[in-house]
């Protein structure tokens, strides 16, 4: 496949029909191996985009030169080790479009950080550091097991947009074009095996400045856009508003002083998951079950308007109806409701606990701002990240990813994570230490 064209797996149609967004603002993670260039890539594209202050590029620059990756790496620890271990956010603008960025970590025991910056993430860049690659083999050259993971999570977790950047390809001189080749081959295949739909892969050199915001047209035998042009490009998936209203209630205010008995005396606020609410919609409360009516839907301004998915918002139901922070307030064609619940769930999951995940464990399961109790089934397999060959397992290893079955305490009102990201998605947490141990995506 020619470096030139971009392998889009979008349906073009649908993105002019308005289902994707090139005009809001773009969140993307940059992530891969340890050492492989992220934080540059994100001081260089701060720099050359003419997003940083003077007094800033100040603070980052030793004997008159720029020390690119202290722009995220705010940490002592990170500054001390030269590696990233939280996920750093930083905000630019250019004329065409609005960014926030995440540097993700690129070590393996902060995959979980990782992870929650892709969750949200219109797009990532998977960096790859050509330098570590022994390309100069016969046949495909093997990817690093950072890559190939990181790589992976993002593809589960269904970011839109998936790009690879070959970085320092400046340090291989004259080799530069046959490494990207050779690089470039083994990414696409890596990509076909793995089912990911890639949309670029770009030859960059985060610390020359080389295709990050202007394009070196031919370097490498590449002559497509530079990696922030692209960006400019990338569609932000629009909010789920084809999926019946399903709504989170995060807090319950009450009305102060208020008399009115024609309605409940409560505001239920949250943000709208998935679809959109009206006054008269008829609504289902979920674990309870109880119906009701919506009397008014107020925004983030309280000014009564009519909210769709991702924005938030404020119920007020026709009468007083048992509602507490972790409910949720459904969709309902009278009955039954638009959504089946149920307490037993299939899913796929990213282990990131320092402990293996074997049966019969117990942990709190988060869906929405709603804890439940959660009993480990089965582990149904684990995924060889190299091979990507499902094999039978009896636990799944720390930063793996796998297959397993769960027995809920209480039904949830869930859908696949394929058809809502919301919906679909819960986070196992551990009873005892309450830290974060794994991220369910529902099959």
């Amino acid at each position: 496949m020619n470096a030139t064209t971009l392998i889009a797996g979008y349906d073009h149609s649908t993105r002019a029909s308005g289902q994707f967004d090139t005009h809001s603002a773009l969140k993307f993670i940059t992530c891969g191996s340890v050492d492989d260039g992220k934080s540059t890539l994100i001081g260089r594209l701060l720099v050359d985009s003419r997003s940083v202050l003077q007094d800033q590029l100040a603070n980052v620059s030793k004997s008159g030169e720029a020390d690119l990756a202290q722009f995220t790496d705010g940490l002592s620890a990170e500054r001390e080790q030269g590696i990233t271990i939280d996920v750093a956010y930083r905000y630019f603008a250019t004329p065409a479009r609005k960014f926030i960025i995440g540097d993700a970590p690129g070590h393996v025991q902060y995959t979980r950080n990782m992870v929650t910056a892709a969750s949200s993430a219109h797009a990532a860049v998977v960096l790859v550091d050509a330098t570590k690659l022994k390309w100069e083999v016969d046949g495909l050259v093997e990817l690093l097991p950072q890559t190939r993971r990181h790589s992976l999570l993002v593809n589960l977790l269904r970011v839109p947009s998936i790009v690879f950047a070959v970085n320092k390809l400046d340090a291989l001189g004259d080799n530069a074009t046959a490494a990207f080749d050779k690089i470039r081959e083994a990414l696409l295949a890596f990509a076909e095996h793995a089912d990911i739909a890639v949309t670029a892969i770009i030859p960059v050199s985060a610390l020359k400045g080389d295709n990050v915001v202007t394009a070196s047209d031919g370097w490498c035998g590449y002559h497509g856009p530079s990696l922030l042009t692209l960006l400019e490009q990338l569609p932000v998936t629009a909010a789920e508003t084809n999926v019946p209203f399903a709504f989170p209630v995060q807090w319950v205010e009450k009305f102060p002083g208020s008399s009115d008995t024609s309605q409940s005396r409560r505001i239920f606020w949250g943000r709208v998951a998935t679809g959109t609410v009206q006054p008269g919609d008829t609504v289902s409360i979920l674990p309870s079950g109880q119906t009701a009516k919506v009397a008014q839907v107020l925004n983030h301004a309280r000014v009564a308007k009519n909210v769709g998915a991702g924005h938030g918002a404020g119920l007020v139901l026709d009468r007083e109806v048992d509602v507490s922070r972790g409910d949720w307030i459904l969709a309902s064609n009278d009955a039954p409701s638009h959504f089946e619940t149920t307490r037993e769930i299939q899913a796929t999951v990213a282990w990131m606990d320092d402990e293996p995940l074997v049966s019969g464990r117990v942990y709190w399961a988060l869906h929405g701002h709603r804890w439940i109790k959660a009993k480990v089934k089965r582990i149904v397999h684990s995924l060889d990240i190299n091979t990507l060959a499902e094999h039978d397992a009896t636990q799944i290893e720390p930063n793996a990813i796998g297959h397993i079955e769960l027995a809920l305490q209480e039904p949830i009102a869930a859908l696949p994570y394929a058809q809502s990201r919301v919906l679909g998605a819960l986070i196992l947490v551990d009873t005892a230490s309450h830290k974060t141990s794994g991220a369910l995506l529902l099959r």
